[in-house]
């Protein structure tokens, strides 16, 4: 008898396949019988044994699930960086995702204006409360917002000097993920970089002496992602805001990331933020919305009026600008730093950067017993202590002291081994990402909150090493 026709027909195994079809739609499941059909019979022509009928089902059933699943899945961060750009960055607040959900799921009021009932502008859902929190009561202040803040210093850009000259630091000339380089940004922007200094050293004078007919603005970027450290000298923004004045310019401040707390108070190491600048004399500060602000991924744009009302004006900003969520994630983070008292608390970007070494560190010794059972027995689960880093470009050189589960094989040339654990650990239904280091796989803990222990936990009896 012809093995081929002793595997069903495609309708004969759709039939059995209702809950499947009711999931993921027809199209796609029968997609998949007829890929696993023809796998079998291609096997069946290589000897191997007719497939038995409730396993070709479960096979079915499992790449239709597998097909069917979500491209952006969520993961168990335990890198290490809290940050983490590859990983999406700030956690999101439940006030931030309620508001976002009730904006997704109904018509709202982006750009109607309920009191008068005519069109309304959409930053005013935001700006208002945004230059609220860094204006220190200056009536004179005003803010607007894009999609990231390389959008941010792009349109500011653009619409303060397009065709004319800015002038930074060529300390200051920094390059983030993804190669995107502030020169390149300039150009884009249609403004002409004029560098001045040394790599390590710019002086007053670098800034006074580059000043000319075709000079837009002064400019400093915030270096957030490295430190130059040994025979430097930076000028200070209040003497860089006296230069840009005295000449009739404007002075800009790019800080990337960004945050609008004292992050000394915290405990934290200092970051400085849009108030300390605006204050300093800057006429124009961009910084991020999805980093250490514990938002939605936004450029923030903040500053003097004249100038926020000529970058809203600008082309680009109809093609930078954010959507309905983003504005409505905006809005319920920026109002949860009205309440200081219980804003690390309520911020899961401030509670994560602020947990304590002992609380992350019962963490581990409760979770090792069952990643030890996980592992079995060719690896040794230890808890160490480690180093966090936040994220993101910020504070480079400063650590958070955190506390990590190691594991380390229990033989030699064990390379391949750690790989197959990277890999198992990924492979969960909610991928764990972690790190190899120093011959050991590192599970930093500090992400992971006692929310999500149970959940973590539950799903390490499918590791498969």
């Amino acid at each position: 008898m012809n093995e081929n026709k002793r595997l069903p027909a495609v309708d004969r195994v759709l039939q059995q396949l209702s809950a499947a079809i009711e999931t993921h739609g027809r199209p796609l499941v029968t997609g998949v019988v007829r890929s696993e059909l023809a796998a079998a019979r291609e096997g069946l022509k290589h000897g191997l044994p007719l497939p038995d009928e409730a396993n070709l089902l479960a096979a079915i059933r499992r790449r239709a699930d597998e097909a069917g699943r979500a491209n952006l899945r969520t993961v168990f961060n335990l890198t290490g960086t809290v940050l983490h750009t590859n990983l999406g960055r700030a956690q999101l607040a439940e006030e931030a995702i309620a508001l976002m959900v009730e904006a997704a799921r109904s018509p709202c009021a982006l750009e109607y204006d309920l009191a008068s009932g005519g069109r309304g502008d959409r930053d005013d859902l935001v700006s208002g409360l945004l230059a609220e929190l860094v204006a220190d009561g200056d009536p004179n202040i005003a803010a607007t917002i894009v999609n990231n803040n390389a959008a941010a210093v792009l349109l500011t850009l653009n619409a303060l000097a397009q065709g004319k000259e800015a002038v930074v630091s060529r300390g200051e000339l920094v390059e983030i993920g993804g190669a995107f380089r502030i020169p390149d940004v300039m150009r884009r922007a249609q403004v002409k970089l004029v560098e001045i200094g040394t790599t390590n050293r710019t002086h007053e004078k670098d800034y006074a002496e580059a000043i000319g007919p075709k000079t837009a603005l002064l400019m400093k970027v915030h270096t957030s992602n490295y430190a130059v450290t040994g025979f430097t000298k930076a000028v200070e923004e209040k003497a860089i805001a006296a230069i840009a004045h005295d000449a009739g310019l404007p002075f800009m401040i790019d800080l990337g990331s960004g945050t609008i707390c004292d992050f000394a108070a915290l405990g934290l190491p200092a970051e400085p933020t849009p108030q300390q600048a605006l204050a300093a004399g800057a006429d124009i500060v961009t910084f991020s919305g999805d980093k250490l602000l514990g938002g939605p991924q936004a450029g923030l744009i903040v500053g003097r009026k004249d100038l926020i009302a000529k970058i809203k004006k600008n082309p680009l900003k109809r093609a930078l600008r954010v959507g309905k969520t983003t504005l409505a994630a905006l809005e319920a983070t920026l109002r949860l730093y009205r309440d200081p008292d219980r804003l690390a608390e309520r911020l899961p970007t401030l509670r994560l950067l602020t947990r304590s070494v002992a609380e992350i560190t019962a963490l581990a010794e409760r979770l090792l017993p069952a990643v030890q059972v996980a592992i079995g027995e060719q690896a040794t689960i230890s808890v160490a202590p480690c180093s966090s880093q936040i994220g993101s470009g910020a504070l480079p050189v400063e650590r958070l002291p955190s506390a990590a589960l190691v594991v380390r094989p229990n033989f030699k040339k064990a390379g391949k081994f750690l790989l197959t654990v990277e890999a198992a650990f990924r492979g969960l239904p909610t991928p764990v990402i972690g790190h190899i280091r120093d011959d050991a796989y590192h599970l930093d803990l500090r992400c992971l909150e006692m929310k999500d222990e149970a959940r973590f936990v539950a799903q390490l009896s499918q590791m498969k090493i």
